[in-house]
């Protein structure tokens, strides 16, 4: 299941998140994803990760075409020059000549600097060393300061599950023609799991809360980045694309939402 961006490059929409996974566990865990069947591989510079992801990658035996990738950097590099800085060396760690989408990790508003860095991103697509850019944490107020600089982020990354759906900044995305993607799809603990209407509804197609879970992200068409390094959990997210919830099923779903915040708020924490 691929989703398409405002340019028409087109996305696999359920993606394998690597944080907190770290050297051995990491290769590991990005080599068993692939080989079950992943094409979407997400990490960050802050994860700490991007050499035993790119290990994982070259061990997968995949070629690097067959496998969509996504990283993202910190605050450091936020400037227009100093992406590409950030570029280099994160392709380094990768052990890859590109990256399929680069993001800005956080917008760390009191430097505020991430329009030029979205600035840089730009220009390294353009030039062709990225494929795809865009944003992740971003409010409405964030991003609009991009898009007033005449800029088009093809992706904002942010926390989103059926307790906190994050309303605004979804239909903001959708208004921008910014896909929204979807990290800690599962929400943060064992409550949601446990949530009647989704074990209901699981039941009914003979699946777990959590594979309920992602559906009800991919059929919105959201990106989803659940992460696990459990093998048969990986295979178990995975079949979240083998079945479809009904419009009745979404929109119960849909009527979970008590609006939780995101754990980290986006105009104090940074990094």
């Amino acid at each position: 299941m691929e989703l398409t961006t405002a340019n028409g490059t087109l996305i696999p929409a359920l993606a394998f998140g690597t944080w907190p996974l770290q050297g051995a566990e990491a290769t590991e865990a990005v080599r068993h994803a692939l080989e079950l069947g992943y094409r979407h591989i997400d990490t960050a510079e802050a994860y700490e990760n991007e050499e035993a992801v790119g290990a994982g990658l070259r061990a997968s035996g995949l070629d690097r075409d067959e496998v969509y990738l996504t990283t993202k950097f910190q605050k450091k590099w936020h400037g227009r020059n100093e992406v590409r800085q950030a570029l280099e060396a994160t392709l380094s760690r990768l052990g890859v000549d590109t990256v399929d989408l680069y993001l800005v990790h956080w917008p760390n508003p009191d430097q505020d600097r991430y329009v030029e860095a979205c600035q840089g991103l730009e220009d390294l697509r353009t030039e062709g060393k990225i494929r795809n850019w865009g944003v992740s944490n971003f409010k409405p107020h964030h991003l609009q300061k991009v898009l007033d600089a005449g800029l088009a982020p093809q992706v904002n990354q942010i926390s989103v599950n059926p307790y906190g759906a994050q309303t605004e900044i979804q239909e903001f995305n959708t208004e921008h023609n910014v896909l929204t993607a979807a990290y800690s799809p599962l929400g943060r603990g064992g409550e949601l799991l446990e949530d009647a209407t989704l074990t209901r509804i699981g039941q009914e197609h003979g699946k777990t809360p959590a594979q309920v879970i992602l559906r009800w992200h991919l059929q919105h068409g959201r990106i989803a980045v659940p992460r696990s390094s459990n093998p048969e959990r990986q295979a178990e997210n995975l079949a979240a694309l083998n079945f479809e919830l009904t419009p009745a099923e979404i929109e119960a779903i849909d009527a979970l939402n008590r609006n939780d915040p995101p754990r980290l708020d986006a105009d104090e924490f940074g990094h």
